[in-house]
């Protein structure tokens, strides 16, 4: 019997998230495969990374040595070749004696191994056995699976709060047992500077660390009076991108110009407004918001952060894949870019008077405009935030739209490539549930509902301006996040949700399935668990991860729809 994601299922299937495009059950009573000590794996050419993983992976937590195939005996048989409209494509079909799994490339194969694991059970998402089991069972099935968008995202900010690499790993695991493929690295803000650039030592030595945090929202009274600080070196950084390359997920790093800057002018005090502000006196900022300390329009800047960038262009190489060349996107933030220090500046007043710009906001343009150029001659791509639409932007550039859908509706019109990530949807930084046991309640209320009903692709736009959208990617932001078991919280469960929208071929928001959602969880959280993810669990938070008496930002209402 088959079910699908667009129909719903019609009969009990397999607990899978993100839903696959179709599953073929067997008849009652149909044997399965039966996976054990003298399994196999059969890796075809091109699928040695592949079957690497599931040694490694499935090995480790079924304690099976899953040895290449030698003939003679049942194996899992991995194959590229699957003709199909996506390389992320892949079928896997589950006999008594044999599962193939196929894809279309390298990714699609990788895609589906994430399949196979789900059907093993929660136990197969462990590091070790915890059961002594010789054999596992595989239900008979056939899946067919391809993802609906390009671009599925998720951002992490580790400048609020650093996270130490070992999380960052462990976030790319997670990111690939959900189908995920593209790592949007946040790693530079006015509260820190997260990557070694090695001619401008300072900006890790002065810039990685600030003497204080101020715990919960920016009107909060409560400070925690202790250094916060770290960075990633630069070998790192080619760790991860390596690590996330195993898992065919793409990284783009990002860093902010010409706002969200006073860490490096903390660290190099001429890249600031002199003129207006003694920058010498600067620190890393230690509150949230948005810092008046913003990059001076001066040619020293922009010969700096070139310098910056062509560390960054070398650590995240544009290396093609076979699921997308997302790799050769450089994000240069471009967002909330306070223009008080430049109205008050002589000398930004002469330089856009010598550009012959009409404004501020001209400035700003300028600014993003020499890096979009900068890039683009060295064969990359820039993205920003929506402000970056503001001025004009070269045919190349690509926008993240996160003010809403106007920014990427206002992209896709004048063809751009778009990655919708509007705040009102997706913003997984914004609380769970409106009870007061929420910990410091940020923004509107987003229940796992809510994101499971996000539809990325606005339906105002044309089939033409449509395909401009790669796809969709859930932000989070640190501020009120001081630890991995705070980004868990607030993560998940919804980047399941998340994950769902964007791979599965879902109906319109209003007719999807949540009960049945609902139901696959159940089997999720399991895993979940099994991996040690401290989610919120449907019933509201724990006691241990509540935070009684620290204040937030709450926002009344659902979100304007814009």
């Amino acid at each position: 019997m088959t079910t699908s994601a667009a129909a719903g299922p019609t009969a009990p299937a397999p607990e899978l998230i993100p839903a696959p495009l179709s599953t073929e059950a067997a008849p009652p009573g149909t044997p399965g495969f039966r996976l054990d000590g003298a399994t196999g794996i059969d890796a075809g050419p091109g699928t040695e990374r592949v079957a690497r993983w599931l040694r490694s992976t499935l090995g480790a937590a079924t304690g099976l040595p899953l040895e290449p195939y030698a003939g003679g005996g049942k194996r899992v048989q991995l194959r590229v070749g699957l003709q199909a409209d996506s390389p992320e494509a892949y079928d896997l079909v589950v006999t008594a004696a044999l599962v193939s799994l196929t894809g279309a490339s390298e990714t699609g194969l990788f895609r589906g191994a994430q399949t196979l694991r789900q059907l093993l059970g929660p136990e197969a998402f462990r590091r070790a056995p915890v059961t002594a089991r010789r054999a596992w069972e595989l239900p008979a099935l056939a899946v067919h699976d391809s993802p609906r968008l390009r671009w599925r995202g998720f951002m992490l900010d580790v400048a609020r709060h650093f996270l130490p690499k070992e999380g960052v790993l462990r976030h790319l695991d997670l990111m690939a047992a959900h189908k995920l493929n593209v790592f949007h690295f946040h790693l530079t803000d006015d509260q820190g500077w997260r990557i070694e650039i090695k001619r401008y030592p300072r900006l890790t030595e002065v810039g990685s660390w600030r003497a204080r945090t101020k715990f919960g929202h920016r009107a909060s009274p409560l400070w925690e009076e202790k250094p916060h600080g770290g960075f990633y070196t630069q070998d790192d950084i080619r760790e991860i991108v390596a690590y996330a390359a195993e898992r065919h997920i793409a990284v783009v790093p990002e860093i902010d110009i010409p706002g969200h800057s006073q860490a490096a002018i903390a660290a190099y005090p001429e890249l600031g407004n002199t003129d207006v502000i003694d920058t010498t006196s600067l620190t890393v900022w230690d509150d949230w918001g948005i810092s008046k300390n913003v990059l001076a329009p001066t040619d020293n800047a922009l010969r700096f952060y070139e310098g910056v960038f062509e560390e960054v262009l070398e650590l995240f190489p544009a290396d093609a894949t076979d699921f997308a060349d997302y790799s050769s996107f450089v994000h240069i933030g471009g967002d909330e870019c306070a223009k008080d220090q430049w109205r008050a500046s002589p000398a930004a007043q002469a330089r856009i008077k010598e550009l012959g710009l009409a404004d501020e906001d001209a400035l700003q343009s300028w600014f993003i405009r020499h890096f979009d150029t900068w890039l683009s001659e060295r064969g990359r791509r820039l993205i920003g935030w929506d402000e970056i639409l503001e001025g004009g932007l070269a045919p190349g550039a690509a926008v993240s739209s996160w003010r809403g859908y106007g920014g990427g509706v206002t992209a896709a019109r004048a063809g751009h490539d778009v990655v919708m990530c509007p705040e009102q949807q997706v913003y997984l930084d914004h609380r769970q549930d409106p009870g007061d046991d929420e910990p410091v309640p940020i923004g509107w209320v987003r229940t796992l509902e809510d994101v499971y009903r996000f539809e990325p692709v606005p339906p105002q736009l044309t089939e033409d301006q449509a395909a401009r959208v790669l796809g969709a990617q859930a932000n989070v932001w640190t501020e009120v996040m001081e630890d991995h078991a705070r980004v868990d919280y607030q993560t998940y469960p919804r980047l399941a949700a998340f994950a769902e929208v964007v791979w599965s071929a879902l109906p319109a928001p209003a007719a999807r399935d949540f009960a049945d959602f609902d139901r696959r969880m159940s089997t999720h959280y399991r895993r979940l668990d099994a991996l040690g993810v401290a989610y919120r669990p449907p019933a509201g938070p724990r006691p241990w991860q509540r935070r009684p008496g620290v204040l937030g930002r709450p926002k009344d209402g659902p979100p304007p729809n814009v």
